[in-house]
Order: C-alpha cells, then structure tokens, then sequence
C-alpha cells in the first residue's frame, strides 16, 4: 500500500498515523490537490488518498475539506474536522489502534490547520514548537521530499523536543524566524485593502518571499479575510490564489471552500485555494473579489 498525502503539517501527520495503522510498502507520494483535481496525479489500486480530494482508483480515502465532501459512500473516512489527521486518528482509534498515542500530536494538528490560533502564537511562533515545526514544511520541489518524509518517521517515533534538537529541523526552524521577519515587510509593501478584505499580489516579483500564512492577519485587524495571488510556476503560465477568513476578525460569511471550488480549486469553509491560467486569471479574481466583498452567506 501507498500513502498519497499533501506536504503540509496535517499532511505529514495522516502519513505518521497509516505508517502506524496499514502496511505500507511503497514510498510516500506526495501531491498537491491540483494534481488530483487535474488527473495529473498517478493514482493506483492500493493507494490511500489523505488530505486530498477523492480519486476513484485509490483504495482508501481520508479528508475533511468541506469542498471535497463525497456524494457518495466511499471506503475510509470523512468528516467536517479541524484537521485529515484528526480524521483517520478517530477512525482507527474506533478499531482499537494507537493504544494512547499520537493525543498531543492530533491536538496540535486540529489547532494549526484550523487555524484556533491566538495573536501571540501567530506573532511568536518560535514560542510554540509544533507551530513552528508546521512552519519549516515547505514546498520548493523534489529537494524537499528528504525531509518530508524524515518529519513523519520523527513524529512517529520521537518526542517534540528531541525533534527540535536535530540539526537539520533547527536550521530550518532558524531559517523560518528570518523569512516571518522579512515576509511582514512584503506583505506591507505588495497588499491593497479593498474595502474589507486585504489582497496580497506577489505577481511582480521573480522570487515569492515564504513566511507565516496567519501572519497577515494580525498584520491588517480590520479585514475579514486575505487573498493571496502568485504565479505557480516560473513559467507563470499559471496563477495560485489563496483565500482566508481572518482568524482574529469573525465576520467573513463566505464559504471559500465553496466558493473557490466553482473556479475548479477547494478548501475549507474558511480557507481555500485555486489555480487559475494566467490569460483568464484576472478576469475571475475580479469576480472572486467581488463575492468576498459582497459577503453573503450561502442560502
């Protein structure tokens, strides 16, 4: 059996959790949704989706994202939750696995990927270590996979703290209090507030600057969600747009998961992504920005 998952925190977990609950025997692959959504993914008998939208051909599924919920009856899991790791954690809790394991593990993935953070933790991330863990997973190409699939033998085996003190994960840990220093002045430079939702455009630069996704929360008080646009690639024959209800101001009523899955992407209710081509992109971030600003709840 073969693990499909996502690199990110929650991603990471599921793999911990089925590594422990199934019989793995291939290594890990690791997609983004848009792999899955473009049938660009390679997806075979005997493959366990997690953290991903449905493909037919896997033989186990795992999910919360409320833009994926099935229409049907499929084998594994799903439910509305704070994290996929959540999901697959209750669901072989309930056949008797994990005897006790992996609680603190799954209590920090449901706060962190659904974002139940307080501004403290968003501005002081170093503070909190499996906050700061989440932050160093990043997705800069096939050089990351190494340590992709590292975090998940450490967070199957060891403790937080022993994690931390491995050279490796402290140099990324480093690197990432430098990139949300500078990432706070990119994002005053390149975001515009439109009304009540805070854009940020990194279209005109060669090299996106990486940094705390909450970060432009505390950032902007005032606004009930962001937007993120970027090319995809170098090429940018494509753009990614990425949307979040702000996690300090409650008043954003869309649901993004919703929303963003009619421009063929997905999400949460309050977080969510798309890829867009470039020659239209415009055309439907403007339509998109109009729904946020409208803010009306789904009927």
């Amino acid at each position: 059996m073969r693990i499909v998952t996502r690199p990110d925190f929650d991603g990471i977990v599921c793999a911990v959790l089925l590594h422990e609950a199934e019989t793995i025997d291939s290594d890990i692959y690791w997609v983004e949704p848009s792999d899955i959504q473009n049938k660009t993914a390679i997806i075979k008998t005997g493959d366990i989706i997690a953290n991903l939208p449905y493909d037919p051909r896997c033989s186990l599924w795992f999910d919360h994202h409320v833009s994926n919920q099935p229409g049907k009856e499929v084998k594994g899991a799903f439910g509305i939750a704070p994290s996929a790791a959540g999901v697959i954690f209750h669901h072989y809790r309930q056949q008797g696995k994990f005897a006790g394991r992996f609680d603190e593990l799954i209590a920090h993935t449901d706060m962190i990927d659904s974002a139940d953070l307080t501004k403290e933790q968003v501005q002081f991330p170093e503070n909190h270590p499996y906050l700061l863990l989440s932050m160093t997973i990043q997705n800069r190409g096939e050089s990351d996979h190494a340590y992709w699939n590292k975090l998940v033998f450490m967070l199957g085996k060891q403790t937080i703290g022993s994690i931390l003190e491995d050279p490796q994960v402290q140099d990324r840990c480093n690197g990432v209090i430098r990139e949300n220093a500078e990432f706070s002045r990119f994002l005053h430079s390149h975001t515009t507030i439109m009304e009540n939702i805070s854009v940020t455009d990194f279209r005109s630069l060669d090299n996106v600057p990486s940094g705390n996704r909450f970060l432009t929360y505390s950032l902007f008080p005032d606004t009930i969600a962001s937007v993120k646009i970027r090319y995809l690639g170098p090429d940018k024959s494509k753009v990614l747009l990425s949307i979040g209800r702000s996690i300090f101001n409650q008043g954003c009523r869309v649901n993004i998961g919703n929303l963003l899955a009619r421009f063929g992407g997905g999400g949460h209710a309050g977080a969510g992504g798309c890829t867009l081509e470039t020659a239209i992109a415009q055309e439907k971030i403007d339509q998109i920005l109009d729904i946020m600003r409208a803010n009306r709840e789904e009927k």
